[in-house]
């Protein structure tokens, strides 16, 4: 299964003819590695509804029929845009289709999307080619983190460290070794000057501290697990 980091906090995982598109924010993400019109996703999940996530998702799923997932609020209000194949669990729920699921979990933040709608935002658990990732969302520290690696074993954890509008690199550290992945991949850091800092320092720590290798992919990068 290939990891490929689009920039910001969007990532694609592709697994054969499977490809999910996670929070596509695109359009106006200076880090963007792609344009919107260039994905052809087969899948869309979305964390929380905040712009730099929910980003392009009406454009790419209304062009591509993807199937989305989103938190039941978001799905409704995609569906009233005209998005056609919405599912709309809510925290705690899990979508399984044919060759891919995906488990919305708890994060701390919080969701408004650009039209107004006000959600719960989540971390999603999306198991994809006999593999399993934990994409963490925009989140604070909390100790439930370690939570869903008690279910299901994490093989690659997107973990946010930018800091302001998430946990910074120092408590990310502490949530990598919370969630116990056997890898590591950074994300929602240097996008816009708040959230600027030192990567390497992530990785160095993390490698430290933890039993977790860390993946510091540039956008456009991949990474398979």
């Amino acid at each position: 299964m290939d990891i490929r980091f689009l920039g910001h906090a969007c990532f694609e995982l592709s697994d054969g003819d499977t490809r999910v598109l996670v929070d596509p924010f695109l359009s106006g993400n200076p880090s963007a590695a792609v344009t919107a019109d260039e994905l052809d996703p087969t899948h869309i999940f979305l964390t929380h509804g905040h712009s730099d996530h929910y980003g392009d998702i009406e454009a790419i799923a209304k062009r591509t029929g993807a199937q989305v997932v989103a938190i039941v609020e978001i799905a409704n209000e995609l569906g009233e845009a005209g998005v056609e194949n919405v599912s709309d669990p809510n925290m705690g729920g899990t979508v399984e289709f044919d060759d891919v699921w995906v488990w919305l979990v708890p994060a701390w933040h919080t969701s408004t999307t650009p039209g107004g709608t006000v959600s719960i935002p989540a971390g999603m658990v999306i198991g994809l080619g006999g593999k399993v990732v934990y994409h963490l969302g925009d989140t604070a520290l909390f100790s439930d983190l370690r939570l869903p690696g008690e279910r299901d074993s994490i093989d690659v954890a997107l973990i946010p460290i930018g800091g302001h509008y998430t946990m910074d690199r120092i408590d990310a550290v502490k949530a990598a070794g919370l969630v116990g992945a056997s890898t590591v991949i950074p994300c929602h850091y240097d996008t816009f000057p708040p959230i600027e800092t030192d990567s390497a320092a992530f990785k160095s720590e993390v490698e430290a501290q933890t039993s977790s290798k860390v993946e510091l992919l540039q956008p456009g990068e991949s990474f398979t697990a």
